[in-house]
């Protein structure tokens, strides 16, 4: 059976009573309470409206969806978008009053509105534009000069407002308000002067901003990276899904002669809701970089110098085959594979078990939870279960920064539909608003918290977290908190609750279907242990006896390097220089590695000195899956080809093992998918059939599959909170300095930058003063910071964003000394 929750379980829609009424003589049968204009369109009467969107909360602004309901007083024009349906009501979507009110509303909202399709980004796609050529009269009364405004202004650094353009339908302003939180733009003046406009001096600085711009039924805000770049019509469109979230939230992809231009939200109700974060909407820019690695690259006489892939290739297998002759597997390292296809990662996991004979494989660079528990916990929570939670607990990162997606749909359940939110966390967070219960701790003392709840400490939240259901979403909240204490805390939150549903939260883009294909020491294809019986029915498979013994993580891995227990290492799309928390464990091992072979799209401080770069395929230049944080399988396409003579991971490494006398037959992508469908057990039936024209909102591979671990989230140990006057919290924020976000012109100056962020009440101890410099000095680093007076960082905490833009890093030692810079 393909890999699927079945319409039994606990994605099924609960149970409506229907009722009967009547649209345009036609007797239908629709879900009582339901809006009127939501069941008119599922029942194919399609009401034309501009501020009613189905996300949203219904306002009956624009008067549009006017339609005559009978009433015991006779026929009554009512807004459709504000009307529930009721047994027996009788609609009409067409009558001659319909009609000439549709005309009114489409001459006013004309009356000022310009006349600039030809060079309005809107064009070809507007909503005004269609439903003024449906619905409207034709021509206009309103003879008048049309009021203008200056043009265009930008309210935030990726949105442009043309105020002439907007006709008040407050989409804008509401999924501001209701969706994002993030209430920074809003309506000005009154009457015929009324406006949207951003608050004096305060940008439109949200992390949703574009999804204005997508649901803005007229032109009115355009996104800077599209503006002037396309028609519509000219665009060629895809399919897919975000590898910028771990939610992995439907998309699609716009490309013009092989260009990407844009991506747009697609409505998943298991996923996003058809909202994306600004860094998933406009995270296509490093694609088009012309720093792309775009040919072979070996080191001769100190430089790079490109070869043909065929001298490349023979080059890497034969280093490869020498140090797994003379050391065997154990000798050699790899590392990476999160940030592809589900396709390339198997590939690279079978590559390193049959052609290197080696173990030492992980996806994450030491900053993951445990492997079994993110790949395998029991209890597997799905995002949709936040829906109908009756607690929601978030001990973990800011998901704001880190998790958008989860972050919409959690705050959604708390502000929407009731939600009991509980959030802990060293410092403020984009849910704090939102929160029924909210505990702060000192970075590092995450495990005293937990001791406090478990001796009957804060008794509000302990009651929150006895509930019937508690969906669990727990993670690294800072790098002072360790790998250990989340699974500590699902451990102990499901003796609490009568039913307890995991999470478990990881960065990077598909690290989910890295692990479920095995890229981890201890993990074989399929969540099974690499001395399993499993994995050696997946060895006799390969045609191979893979080594059964777990292998090095990429931690372990690196001081091989350094000691010289590990000679060669395989960077396969990672920059653990830049990812891991203590980046000087990367640069010493890297600097003491013997051989370094790199895949990757870039030059980045990983791979800057490595003895061979080979040019990767990147997202949208290949088709294959990738898997979600709840175990959501979907399709990703190919849009265009890569640039030069750059290829997918999978053929690469199948290249290698071919010259070193393997066949891994790694003939296609679809062999590969093929492949992964018959023989690893829990993929079973997932293939891009099933995914394409079945369940194309995904797969969800099932956690009680008993081909596969399951494992019980186990208490840990811990250290009591450090004592000091100021412990670090070091996080990840959305925007850094990674290398593609370094290529995205439009998305990196969104970086923070080099800055702490303090209490105002601790600044006087230490002489820090907003805007000048404070040095932070840690027992693993230290560095000049800028100061933000910050009043959501507690008292004697500070907050330095990790892999900033000119930032030092400071390791994961809470305890930290500050001391003013004399300029």
């Amino acid at each position: 059976m393909p890999a699927q929750v079945s319409s039994a379980g606990r994605f099924a829609m609960s149970e409506r009573t229907l009722v009967t009424i009547t649209i345009n003589g036609e007797d239908k049968q629709v879900p009582e309470g339901e809006l009127l204009i939501k069941a008119a369109q599922d029942e194919g009467t399609y009401i034309p409206r501009f501020c009613w969107h189905e996300r949203m909360n219904p306002v009956g602004m624009c008067r549009m969806c006017l339609v005559e309901v009978d009433t015991p007083r006779g026929p009554m024009m009512v807004t459709a978008c504000t009307n529930n349906v009721t047994e027996g009501m009788v609609v009409d979507t067409e009558s001659a009053e319909v009609k000439k009110a549709q005309e009114a509303i489409l001459e006013f909202l004309l009356a000022n509105h310009p006349l600039d399709c030809p060079v309005c980004d809107k064009g070809g796609e507007c909503p005004l534009q269609d439903q003024a050529m449906a619905y409207g009269p034709g021509e206009s009364r309103f003879v008048e000069i049309k009021r203008t405004y200056e043009k265009p202004i930008p309210i935030s650094d990726l949105v442009l407002l043309d105020r002439e353009r907007c006709i008040l339908c407050a989409r804008c302003t509401r999924f501001s308000d209701e969706i994002s939180g993030d209430p920074l733009i809003e309506f000005k003046d009154r009457g015929n002067a009324t406006e949207v406009n951003t608050f004096p001096d305060l940008p439109f600085s949200s992390y949703f901003s574009g999804n204005t711009v997508q649901i803005c039924p007229v032109g009115a805000l355009t996104a800077k990276p599209y503006r002037f770049r396309a028609r519509p019509w000219d665009l060629k469109k895809v399919e897919s899904s975000s590898l910028q979230d771990t939610a992995h939230p439907r998309m699609e992809i716009h490309a013009s002669q092989n260009e990407i231009l844009r991506y747009t939200g697609v409505d998943n109700d298991a996923t996003n809701h058809g909202w994306l974060s600004d860094k998933a909407r406009f995270g296509f820019e490093h694609l088009r970089s012309d720093n792309r690695v775009t040919e072979p690259l070996v080191r001769r006489g100190g430089e790079l110098v490109a070869v043909p892939w065929a001298e490349a290739i023979d080059m890497v297998a034969t280093r490869f085959q020498l140090v797994k002759d003379e050391d065997g597997g154990e000798a050699i390292g790899v590392i990476g594979g999160a940030n592809g296809t589900n396709e390339d990662a198997y590939a690279l996991s079978k590559f390193a078990r049959v052609a290197l004979g080696t173990n030492n494989v992980d996806a994450t660079v030491g900053d993951a939870l445990a492997s079994h528990f993110l790949a395998a916990t029991v209890d597997r929570a799905c995002i949709s279960d936040i829906d109908d939670a009756d607690t929601i607990l978030v001990w973990g990162p800011d998901l704001k920064e880190e998790h958008p997606t989860l972050y919409l749909r959690v705050r959604r359940a708390a502000q929407e539909l009731g939600k009991t939110l509980v959030v802990i966390h060293p410092r403020a967070t984009g849910l704090d608003d939102r929160a029924s219960h909210k505990l702060n701790y000192r970075p590092g003392g995450g495990f005293q918290l937990l001791d406090e709840l478990a001796e009957g400490e804060h008794a509000d939240v302990l009651h929150a977290l006895s509930a019937n259901k508690v969906v669990v979403l727990v993670g690294m909240a800072s790098h002072a908190d360790g790998p250990d204490l989340a699974e500590s805390v699902a451990a102990f939150i499901r003796q609490k609750a009568v039913k307890t549903l995991i999470l478990p939260l990881n960065s990077r883009s598909n690290t989910y279907g890295a692990l479920d294909m095995g890229l981890a020491p201890d993990l074989f294809p399929g969540r099974v242990n690499v001395d399993s019986a499993g994995a050696a029915a997946l060895g006799e498979a390969w045609g191979g006896e893979p080594a059964g013994l777990p292998g090095r993580d990429s931690t372990e891995i690196l001081a091989g390097l350094d000691s010289g227990e590990v000679r060669a290492l395989l960077l396969v799309g990672s920059d653990p220089v830049r990812d891991m928390p203590i980046p000087s464990a990367a640069s010493d091992g890297l600097a003491g590695a013997e051989y370094v072979v790199s895949i990757d799209m870039f030059v980045n401080d990983s791979n800057c000195n490595a003895d061979v770069i080979l040019p990767a395929a990147g997202f949208a230049e290949k088709e294959g899956t990738v898997t979600n944080v709840e175990g959501r399988v979907q399709k990703v396409n190919q849009i265009r080809p890569a640039p030069g003579q750059a290829r997918a991971d999978w053929a690469v490494v199948g290249d290698v093992a071919l010259s070193m006398g393997v066949d891994l037959g790694l003939g296609s992508v679809e062999i590969i998918n093929k492949e992964i469908s018959e023989i690893v057990g829990a993929y079973e039936g997932v293939t891009f059939d099933l995914l394409e024209w079945e369940q194309r909102e995904g797969a969800v591979i099932p956690v009680d599959d008993t081909r596969v671990i399951s494992h019980i989230p186990i208490a840990a140990g811990g250290k009591a909170s450090p004592e000091a006057a100021f412990t670090l919290h070091v996080a990840r924020t959305m925007y850094d300095d990674g290398v593609r976000l370094r290529e995205s012109p439009s998305l990196h100056p969104l970086a923070p930058g080099a800055v702490v962020r303090i209490n105002p009440a601790d600044a006087p101890s230490v002489g820090a003063q907003d805007g000048r410099p404070l040095r932070v000095v840690t027992s693993q680093g230290e560095g000049e910071f800028t100061v933000v007076l910050d009043e959501g960082t507690p008292a004697g905490v500070l907050f330095v964003p990790f892999n900033q833009p000119g930032g030092a890093h400071l390791g994961t030692d809470p305890v930290a000394r500050v001391t003013p810079v004399k300029t």
